[in-house]
């Protein structure tokens, strides 16, 4: 709140008086929304508009309204969930709103008859604070489409969902007797798109500097394909750009992928030496998007060193392409270690990835550890040191000791041939 220098909080009736304490800590104005009527369906286009002004014209009584909004002006500031260390206020404008909408209608075929249930957190890029249980959620599927065939009105045709979720609603499925699996299932089959909100896997170190966004094993997905019929659509976005490669709405959709980019997107791979587009390899993927922030707020040498010269985003993931141009994400780019611990995601059913340590203790420590009958370090010991420092969500939940790390000739982890080992092992 603070670092935005928000002048007014807008809260409705149920927050009052927590908005009104925040309100007073940052010094800002305080504002009561008042309670806005849902319009019914069946009005139409022009009645719903006008309506719509009438409301806002009688709400806004007292406030300076201007119609001098042009499409570079900044419209919000959305800050990012702070995984990859500070929170940072990322910055758009109307014009970039507008294009990302346009986008995604065209791609995802997006019309006013959807109607979107919405399950994300309010720092997720989606903006959506509503929190919905398993069970609400599969309900919510059967009332839109009842077991006589029909569909109601306000039909819900259009889910995201972290990788998480769907994993809780799978089990939140099989919990169930025969017969309401059968229901839901059918209910499930008839929403016309699914999406899933892949970012990038947790494998950064243990100062924060890594983003927490799961992914789902290609066994639950196919799982979730058997039960609904909707092989999910998987996307790349960060709060940067909100949207920029997905898989097709129709066509292949390829699992381990993300897809391509969308129309008026542009993409490349930075190589190690960022000395230009690698689009063979490995390397840094950058961004150039109608939808692109434009800064971030009050960090002007921080907005300087995100984009390359011509004007690209560096997103700080890794990726490749593979045969028929679909995008893999691989991690992030920046270096795993510190001293000798590497931090990676490995993978998990239930969280889609689940971060794990690798440790090389100093010989001095391991030595007298060893005279104790001990490890050199536990997790239990590690977590009570990490958590000191960083969120629950972000404490390993596997800690490994080797004597050394692996490296390749340039003297870095090689995260690549560790995950294969470590996958290996597991099974």
């Amino acid at each position: 709140m603070n670092d935005s220098d928000v002048s007014m909080i807008l809260s409705t009736e149920d927050h009052r008086e927590l908005m009104q304490n925040v309100a007073a800590k940052s010094a800002a104005q305080f504002s009561l929304i008042p309670p806005v009527p849902s319009i019914p369906s069946q009005t139409t286009g022009h009645d719903q508009s006008q309506t719509g002004e009438m409301d806002a014209d009688r709400n806004l009584q007292g406030f300076e309204k201007s119609n001098k909004i042009e499409g570079e002006d900044l419209a919000l500031i959305i800050y990012t969930s702070g995984t990859t260390g500070k929170p940072k206020g990322v910055v758009h404008t109307h014009k970039g709103i507008l294009s990302q909408v346009q986008i995604l209608a065209n791609a995802w075929e997006y019309t006013s008859a959807d109607q979107f249930l919405h399950c994300l957190p309010l720092h997720h890029i989606h903006k959506c604070h509503l929190i919905i249980s398993v069970r609400g959620i599969w309900q919510r599927w059967r009332e839109s489409y009842p077991k006589d065939g029909t569909k109601v009105d306000n039909a819900v045709t259009v889910f995201t969902g972290v990788p998480t979720m769907y994993t809780r609603l799978i089990q939140g499925y099989e919990a169930m007797d025969p017969e309401l699996q059968d229901a839901s299932a059918s209910a499930a089959s008839q929403l016309r798109l699914m999406v899933i909100c892949l970012q990038t896997p947790c494998d950064k170190t243990f100062d924060g500097k890594y983003r927490f966004d799961d992914v789902l094993p290609f066994p639950v997905m196919q799982q979730w394909e058997t039960i609904t019929g909707h092989r999910l659509l998987e996307r790349y976005g960060m709060t940067e750009f909100v949207m920029a490669i997905s898989n097709p709405l129709r066509g292949a959709r390829k699992e381990g992928t993300v897809g391509k980019p969308f129309p008026g997107v542009q993409a490349k791979i930075l190589g190690e030496d960022e000395s230009g587009d690698d689009a063979t390899g490995v390397g840094e993927l950058c961004i150039k998007s109608p939808s692109l922030f434009k800064e971030y707020w009050k960090l002007p040498k921080v907005t300087e060193e995100s984009f390359t010269d011509d004007g690209f985003f560096k997103t700080g993931d890794a990726v490749k392409v593979d045969e028929d141009g679909y995008y893999i994400i691989l991690g992030r780019t920046s270096a795993d270690i510190m001293k000798e611990c590497c931090v990676l995601g490995l993978p998990d059913r239930d969280y889609g990835e689940a971060v794990c340590a690798i440790i090389v203790p100093e010989a001095e420590t391991e030595r007298k550890r060893e005279e104790e009958l001990k490890p050199a370090l536990s997790l239990e010991e590690l977590c009570a040191w990490a958590k000191e420092k960083l969120a629950p969500y972000k404490l390993p939940t596997r800690l490994i000791l080797w004597d050394s790390l692996p490296r390749n000739a340039m003297g870095k982890v090689n995260k690549k041939e560790l995950k294969k080992t470590l996958a290996a092992e597991a099974q």
